[in-house]
């Protein structure tokens, strides 16, 4: 007897449609997302360590550190536009496209920056090219992570969506590691004056290695399944950007600010902490970042381990259980964080913080496209993603910054746990959505 169940066919057809190869699936959402944060954390550290001589050689270390950071968050201001323009042909043309795209317009927009003269050589005008190769460069970013998760989790079999979910994500820790080992290895070999002079440029131009491996991965990936039988049932959707805000605008804030505090606190272990350690604790920076890439190990695996538990008990437990975490943490850390080289004090806060970071970053890769259907999920998971890197990581470490200046470490402490709150809020009011349809 055939069977007239609507559920029944629409899953009976994205069982038919053909996969990826897991392998395949993995790499090219992976690759994205390491790049991504690879451009992200070289920026970071140029941005901590040497960018205040290179283009704000004139002001005093406090002035040139806070502008030169203020730069670093130029990108999270253009991502939400990017979402915008990859979201939309994403949903109308495909996953795949968009991808290849956002992926080569952030690949030339790094290079640039590795290329371009400091301070000295064109003055103010060099300043501009930076903020606006680091626009551009956002502008790619804002379509890469919402296209990855898409990847993975529309390729994901049942009961796993949020372990697939986890594989773009585990480019956060990858790429940092690379970065990071980079740099760790120039300054093991470069002295300070070549640092600074050319040293910084070479992970810069270095990602177009990544960039071309990149692209031809994702050049032989095929198109999602979930995309491909929208296609055939005809419900692409033409104005998605249109749909998502008529539609789906609670949605977009809720995820927003679910993932607002998994920012923060992410650029506050990396990109704020290098700054402080250096400045304020006395140690260098090859100590710092070997420190940094340790304790990213920890970080790699909880993604893992949370995403595995988010399948197994649902997102939002999991979620809320490491936002209060962090809450303590805010709380804990500013009585262990102080003192000269203390690295009792650094490995708690490095260790124990990306412990606590890797249970609630990763099972968004899974929670924020399952709060949208699958003809706007690109827009809305992208949407919501680079809002929330507005409100958690585009000014975090300079807020930080001139938190400890004006009132000491504790209002660090403070701010995250505002932010955690903030998040907590949101993760309560939203529905869990382990068991969706995610086919419709």
């Amino acid at each position: 007897m055939e069977n007239t169940n609507p559920t029944y066919d629409t899953t009976a057809k994205s069982n038919s449609l053909q996969r990826d190869p897991v392998k395949t699936v993995i790499f090219a959402s992976m690759i994205g997302t390491a790049i991504e944060f690879f451009d992200f954390y070289a920026y970071g550290t140029a941005a901590a360590t040497y960018f205040p001589n290179v283009f704000f050689p004139s002001l005093t270390p406090t002035i040139a550190m806070i502008l030169s950071l203020l730069t670093f968050g130029v990108a999270f201001v253009a991502r939400p536009l990017g979402s915008l323009l990859f979201g939309h042909f994403g949903d109308k043309l495909g996953r795949k496209r968009a991808l290849v795209v956002s992926l080569l317009l952030m690949g030339v927009s790094t290079v640039i920056i590795g290329l371009l003269p400091g301070y000295k050589t064109l003055g103010i005008t060099a300043i501009m090219l930076l903020c606006l190769a680091r626009f551009i460069q956002g502008i790619g970013l804002g379509g890469e992570w919402s296209g990855a998760v898409l990847v993975a989790t529309e390729n994901a079999p049942k009961g796993k969506r949020a372990l697939y979910g986890a594989f773009p994500e585990l480019g956060a820790p990858i790429g940092f590691f690379l970065s990071n080992g980079l740099f760790f290895t120039l300054e093991s070999i470069l002295t300070p004056a070549q640092m600074n002079t050319f040293g910084w440029r070479v992970p810069f131009l270095a990602s177009a290695v990544l960039v071309i491996v990149g692209l031809w991965v994702r050049r032989k990936m095929q198109e999602t399944p979930l995309f491909r039988l929208a296609q055939q049932q005809n419900t692409v959707e033409k104005a998605p950007l249109v749909e998502v805000f008529r539609k789906n605008w609670r949605q977009v804030i809720q995820g927003a600010l679910t993932m607002g505090v998994s920012y923060t606190f992410f650029f506050l272990l990396s990109t704020w902490s290098l700054s402080y350690a250096t400045t304020a604790l006395g140690f260098n920076n090859r100590e710092w970042l070997l420190l940094l890439m340790s304790a990213i190990i920890v970080f790699g695996i909880m993604i893992l381990y949370s995403s595995v538990l988010a399948d197994k008990f649902g997102r939002k437990k999991v979620l809320i259980t490491g936002t209060i975490l962090i809450t303590a943490f805010a709380f804990a850390f500013p009585f262990f964080f102080q003192g000269q080289h203390n690295l009792f004090g650094s490995l708690f806060f490095l260790f124990i913080g990306f412990f606590t970071m890797g249970i609630v970053y990763g099972p968004i890769g899974a929670l924020l496209p399952e709060l949208f259907p699958t003809n706007t999920r690109y827009s809305g998971a992208g949407i919501a993603y680079n809002m929330s890197a507005i409100i958690g990581a585009a000014f975090a470490p300079t807020i930080a910054s001139f938190l400890v200046d004006k009132w000491g470490i504790h209002a660090v402490g403070t701010y995250l746990a505002i932010m955690a709150i903030v998040s907590l809020i949101a993760l309560i009011t939203t529905k869990e959505t382990k068991s969706i349809d995610y086919t419709k």
